[in-house]
């Protein structure tokens, strides 16, 4: 069984995390400021309990994204991904915009009164 050596795999799921954690409390406002209503918006808050478990699993999975990511390049292989200087560098803008979904996910229900 091979084993991935990109870092994909944790910057997807702290990206999934991410978007969990912050769907109760920011995608009713999206959803209402674009025009969208209806008593079925409400459903949207049945996931704010999990949000503490999403919320550990972004915080996880981006702790490993970033041992991934921020490797020192002595340590990849010449044959492997990370060695690529463009693929290293683009791996690094998805992190830190990963990074900032969990940011916003982790903030959003504190600033969320000033916007209703």
């Amino acid at each position: 069984m091979r084993t991935s050596k990109t870092g994909r795999g944790p910057l997807a799921a702290g990206g999934v995390a991410a978007l969990l954690a912050s769907a109760c409390c920011l995608g009713p406002l999206v959803l209402i400021t674009l025009g969208v209503s209806g008593a079925w918006i409400s459903n949207l808050a049945a996931l704010e309990p999990y949000r503490p478990l999403f919320i550990g699993v972004a915080l996880v999975a981006m702790f490993f994204a970033w041992r991934r990511v921020f490797r020192p390049v002595e340590k990849c292989q010449p044959g492997e991904v990370c060695a690529v200087p463009r693929v290293r560098t683009g791996y690094k803008a998805i992190f830190w915009l990963v990074s900032l979904l969990v940011l916003i996910a982790l903030v959003f229900p504190y600033i969320l009164p000033l916007f209703y």
